[in-house]
């Protein structure tokens, strides 16, 4: 290369490198669209809006909250993945985003080729509740009178592969229990079922059976994370009961796989800007475990956690009809 075109080289590469620093701190300059692939309701829903409204109060520009359900998550995550990678289309999911194409034949997109891991926004602790007649109080309990009832009990699961599949079979297995697993088309229809009788448990996070339990409409018998809850102090986890058992549901936001990396290091600075004030008090009220950190721990994470997901997939045999 002559001294010609390298500095023509150089001078190109200073204006990529202006234009996309540029890019970044004219982001956002109209609103942003945050498809969530599950109904309005749920945990995962009001996480998500939380985090919309603290966006739209730090950048100046609204953060609007698109409720797309269907397909396990898919359909939100598919009209994600085929967005313009400009910042202006986000995703926010939980942890079926990366498990619910494992448990299909055809999966809609690929996690790791059309997605972009922007930042992990917090865990949920799953929450073991059951009919408030059952006659069990504990972990302990349900597994002796599963043992002694085999094939009677019915848990219900909001979808297939959730977290809460995932723990409800994880539970199933490490007690080597006999009940039956109830697929519902969301949370909300489960929790009424469970309430009045038609299914005897539920896994969910915390966030969903706190006021059910608190109101004594049910019972919490059992919280999946690795220590007691502050929010449910007085709830053993299962792995008092079970050693080594742990499990949680998770959130994040993801962009298309071709988000710009300044704009997706600008919505990862904003996001744990927004988990270290007010947000991060209200999430820790609600039973949630903040998170944060930068996109590779988030790359990471998703990693390890499809992992350990795929394992328990294989193993159950979990496919969704």
């Amino acid at each position: 290369m002559n001294r010609k075109n390298f500095i023509r080289t150089l001078l190109a590469t200073a204006l990529l490198g202006a234009s996309a620093v540029a890019m970044a701190q004219a982001w956002p300059n109209r609103p942003v669209k945050m498809i969530i692939p599950f109904p309005p309701g749920g945990t995962l829903d009001t996480v998500g809006r939380m985090l919309a409204q603290k966006l739209t109060e730090q950048t100046g520009q609204t953060f609007i909250v698109d409720n797309r359900p269907g397909a396990q998550g898919m359909i939100g995550g598919d009209a994600v993945a085929k967005a313009p990678a400009d910042g202006y289309t986000l995703l926010f999911n939980a942890s079926t985003f990366t498990t619910a194409p494992m448990t299909v034949k055809t999966p809609l997109y690929d996690v790791t080729r059309d997605f972009l891991p922007v930042v992990l926004v917090a865990k949920a602790p799953l929450s073991v509740a059951v009919n408030k007649n059952l006659p069990v109080q504990d972990i302990k309990g349900l597994i002796a009178y599963a043992k002694a009832n085999p094939g009677k009990l019915a848990f219900a699961i909001g979808s297939t592969g959730s977290a809460g599949h995932l723990s409800t079979e994880l539970l199933r297995r490490s007690a080597n229990l006999d009940f039956l697993i109830v697929p519902y088309k969301g949370t909300a229809p489960a929790f009424q079922d469970l309430i009045g009788g038609q299914i005897n448990g539920f896994v969910d996070p915390i966030l969903g059976s706190y006021n059910f339990y608190k109101s004594g409409m049910l019972k919490v018998i059992g919280v999946t994370s690795a220590t007691r809850v502050s929010t449910l102090p007085e709830v053993p986890t299962v792995g008092e009961t079970i050693p080594g058992y742990e499990f949680y549901s998770w959130y994040g936001v993801w962009g298309p796989a071709k988000l710009p990396l300044e704009i997706a290091q600008r919505l990862n600075a904003e996001i744990n800007k927004a988990l270290s004030g007010e947000m991060r008090d209200k999430l820790i009220q609600q039973g949630l475990l903040v998170g944060g950190g930068s996109m590779e721990d988030f790359a990471r994470f998703q990693r390890d956690d499809m992992v350990r997901s795929a394992k328990i997939i294989a193993e159950g045999g979990i496919r969704a009809e």
